[in-house]
């Protein structure tokens, strides 16, 4: 199974296939709106602007497992973002990132990351940059702001 082929579910459970964003250059990131790294929003967001016009997309996994610091609904989670950081990229439905429950998309950026960082998530905010072919480029920990990523996003645009 190839990247492109994984289906997820957006915040209204509805099924997206990765498909969509074929020949565009993602960065996909565990987050949680609880979290000492939620301020990294704001650069998410400053990338997504300057870059989508371009052929980038930020898509955004709100993910519970790390100190239950993504609490409330789907629904709740979109108001925080759009609210405090006024975010406008793709928000999906929360997921786990590690664990016999772990979102296939995340099984499969993992196994496919030529990372250091291991194969378990260690904490919100791990991003992973996949390039136009669907190819797993890098994985950041959470510690990397995404300011430090735009270099290497606008060499593979």
């Amino acid at each position: 199974m190839g990247f492109y082929d994984l289906k997820v579910k957006n915040a209204k459970e509805e099924l997206v296939s990765m498909e969509a964003y074929k020949g565009k250059v993602l960065l996909i990131v565990n987050t949680a709106t609880g979290c000492g790294f939620t301020p990294q929003y704001e650069g998410l967001q400053k990338l997504y602007d300057k870059y989508k016009d371009k052929g980038f997309e930020v898509l955004d996994f709100p993910c519970n497992q790390f100190g239950k610091q993504a609490p409330g609904s789907n629904e709740e989670i979109h108001e925080f973002c759009t609210l405090k950081y006024n975010t406008t990229f793709p928000l999906f439905s929360k997921i786990d990132v590690n664990g016999k429950n772990a979102d296939p998309l995340f099984q499969y950026l993992k196994e496919n990351s030529k990372s250091i960082l291991g194969k378990q998530i260690k904490w919100n905010f791990t991003k992973f940059l996949v390039d136009k072919n669907g190819n797993v480029i890098e994985r950041f920990a959470p510690t990397v702001e995404p300011e430090k990523i735009e270099e290497k996003i606008a060499a593979l645009l």
